[in-house]
């Protein structure tokens, strides 16, 4: 299977998904309503890794927007029975030293985890999102494939930092330092590990085993928030992608029907061409809760719900330093029909959608998923290494 959208530089040793520009390289987000868009400029943290002396392979295929389970739907790549990232695929096979991805709504953790690479989506604010191809601003995040927690460390050590062109650029940054995790505190959270399949569950407890062997803590426990936090997440990103890809007219850039009489017969056939099944249900849903009936019992409700979970994962964060749970509920995933999609990903995001609720790190390792409280990154890459070193 061919991973790259478009090679750049052959050798190069960065792989950037295809929803981050890179200047002058086709940067389409999987969609054909984008199709031979050429930025101008690259991302600021393409910018940062090639004034440190890295160089871009490529742009990998992603599904159209990021919206799928691990970039199944991309207009542009084949389809294969088995599915599989191709950003996670690329650093698996060594062919790129690490990659770049924009977790919005999961796909880069679950493809991190069927592949058995390392992905950290970090901090909310802490990477900046300027040059994204941007759908769910509030909860979207550029973090970093690698094949080991060192990797990533290396690379986030260079594209984090505040950003004057990015308005949700925090001053304040995590360290990534690899740690003594002796006496660190994890829970399981025993709803989430129900939700999955046999094999995915030994991966956990496995998981857990290496942590109490490193000398952490490992405690299961029972939280509620995590299925509400789902719904709620699900319904502010279809809300926020509906807004943003409505820029996406088919008269300045991209795909434009050949066949229309007027200016609104334009618009509704570019877009009608350009988005698919997947994009056009998220469309339509988020433009249901935004309606004028439906405003305040779903996107507003939604918004409260946000703050009700950022404070009950605080209380959590209180008693534990991190959270050990899935990333997704199997261990691969099989080619399916578009038209079951939406329902797909809103299952499988209940094992990732907190992180992207109230802005906390999470990290993929071994197949499963770390996440901790706001700027926690440096114990989540040291409960991964103590664990990756053992296995080495």
């Amino acid at each position: 299977m061919k991973y790259f959208a478009e090679e750049i530089k052959k050798g190069g040793n960065i792989a950037v998904d295809d929803t981050i520009l890179v200047k002058d390289a086709v940067s389409s987000a999987g969609s054909r309503i984008l199709d031979g868009f050429k930025p101008l400029f690259s991302a600021e943290a393409v910018v940062r890794l090639e004034e440190n002396g890295y160089t871009v392979a490529g742009k990998t295929h992603v599904g159209e927007f990021g919206l799928d389970l691990v970039g199944e739907f991309s207009y542009y790549a084949e389809k294969s029975e088995n599915l599989l990232g191709a950003a996670a695929e690329l650093v698996k096979s060594g062919e790129v030293k690490a990659a770049l991805g924009v977790d919005m709504n999961g796909a880069t953790r679950r493809a991190a985890a069927i592949s058995g690479v390392d992905f950290l989506k970090p901090t909310y604010g802490t990477v900046s999102r300027y040059g994204v191809i941007s759908c769910a601003a509030s909860g979207e995040q550029v973090g970093v494939y690698a094949k080991d927690a060192c990797g990533i460390a290396e690379v986030m050590g260079v594209i984090a930092g505040h950003d004057e062109k990015d308005g949700t650029s925090l001053k304040e940054m995590p360290k990534y330092d690899i740690e003594d995790v002796k006496g660190k505190k994890v829970c399981i959270v025993k709803e989430l590990l129900d939700k999955c399949d046999e094999e995915t569950k030994k991966k956990v407890l496995a998981f857990a085993d290496s942590l109490k062997s490193a000398g952490v803590v490992v405690e299961e426990i029972s939280v509620d928030f995590f299925d509400i936090a789902n719904t709620a997440w699900q319904i502010l990103m279809c809300a926020e992608t509906c807004n943003n890809v409505s820029r996406y007219d088919g008269v300045k850039f991209g795909h434009r029907a050949s066949d229309y009489k007027n200016i609104d017969e334009l618009y509704v056939n570019s877009r009608t061409e350009g988005f698919n099944f997947l994009t056009k249900a998220v469309i339509l849903y988020g433009s249901d809760v935004l309606s004028k009936n439906r405003y305040k019992d779903c996107y507003d409700k939604s918004l409260r719900i946000r703050r009700v979970i950022a404070e009950k994962f605080a209380e959590l964060m209180n008693k534990y330093d991190a959270v050990l749970m899935p990333a997704c509920s199997k261990t691969a995933y099989k080619a399916y029909d578009i038209k079951d999609a939406f329902n797909k990903v809103y299952d499988e995001s209940v094992f990732t959608a907190v992180a992207n609720l109230i802005g906390t790190p999470a990290l993929v390792t071994c197949g499963v998923q770390l996440m901790g409280k706001s700027f926690s990154e440096s114990t989540l890459l040291s409960l991964a290494s103590s664990v990756e070193k053992e296995g080495k």
